[in-house]
């Protein structure tokens, strides 16, 4: 009796095994793989093929995202500026006035401002420069230029609206990721709180690199990650529950700032975009923080 048990349980096994081994035989053929496209449905199948990114905390695939983000920017552009204003308590001019003091623009110098909207970075440059050029008694006979390329015609629009616009300023529609510009052509390339909304930050920074002169600098002054937790908690919560609010009031729009605070929480840590700017090519690659990590400038060289 017990020897007729054991002899069922070697039975069971031995057939266990077999199909195991055919099971794994079917799975190893090259065209198994149709197997699971062949029962799936066409929207199954292109899922499974589109690259998916992130839209704030939605999934959304990569060419989707690039026409949310411009609808994003199509609502917000007539309101841009002042909602910065407002959602910022005035805080982003001091940040960009100390990201241009950074860059030390004087006469001849040559900036293209990524992502530039309605001209804040550009504008700042032409200032400092000529500002620069006096107080060190430098003079050049090439022209100061500030080309500020955006995707987004509309932000382009709002800033070329703007009063008292300088000489040298220009503006250029334009994608980040493939700039119409010649290659070694800009002294200086900035980007200042649009990089996150790129769909393959890759690929910018590959462009900015391309772009600059040997010698260039890339500076990005971007969102980041608060360093004090208790901090962080007190941000958190005026970003979720009141920046949304400013947006609707002052904007008529929830939902665009509602993806620019999320946008934010998805954007790399200081240190692993730092990362990726070396990985793009850029040396001697270092960052700053502002406010406590509520925003960091980024800074990278071409050599």
């Amino acid at each position: 009796m017990w020897l007729t048990a054991r002899k069922r349980l070697l039975d069971v096994s031995a057939k266990q095994l077999r199909v195991a081994h055919d099971a794994s035989r079917l799975l190893s053929r090259p065209q198994s793989a149709s197997y699971a496209t062949r029962f799936s449905s066409e929207s199954t199948q292109k899922a499974l093929k589109d690259h998916n990114t992130n839209f704030g905390y939605e999934k959304v695939s990569e060419d989707q995202k690039q026409q949310m983000v411009k609808g994003v920017f199509n609502s917000v552009a007539s309101n841009y500026d002042l909602m910065n204003d407002v959602s910022s308590l005035g805080i982003h001019r001091c940040w960009k006035d100390h990201l241009v003091e950074k860059i030390r623009p004087v006469p001849g110098m040559r900036l293209l401002d990524v992502a530039g909207g309605t001209g804040d970075i550009a504008l700042r440059f032409i200032k400092q420069a000529k500002i620069n050029g006096l107080r060190l008694g430098i003079r050049s006979e090439k022209p100061t230029e500030a080309v500020v390329c955006d995707i987004n015609s509309a932000m382009l629009a709002a800033g070329k609206s703007r009063p008292g616009i300088p000489r040298g300023v220009s503006w250029l529609e334009g994608n980040a990721e493939e700039l119409p510009l010649e290659a070694a052509s800009f002294d200086v390339v900035t980007i200042g709180f649009g990089i996150r909304n790129v769909t393959h930050i890759d690929r910018a920074l590959a462009e900015a690199l391309r772009v600059l002169k040997p010698g260039g600098r890339f500076y990005c002054l971007e969102f980041s990650q608060v360093e004090n937790p208790l901090f962080s908690k007190v941000y958190d919560l005026y970003s979720f529950q009141v920046i949304p609010v400013m947006g609707q009031i002052f904007a008529g729009d929830w939902k665009s700032y509602q993806y620019l605070v999320e946008s934010i929480r998805k954007f790399p840590s200081q240190d692993v975009f730092s990362e990726m700017i070396r990985s793009a090519g850029f040396k001697c690659v270092s960052h700053e923080n502002l406010f406590n990590g509520v925003a960091a400038i980024h800074v990278g060289f071409k050599i």
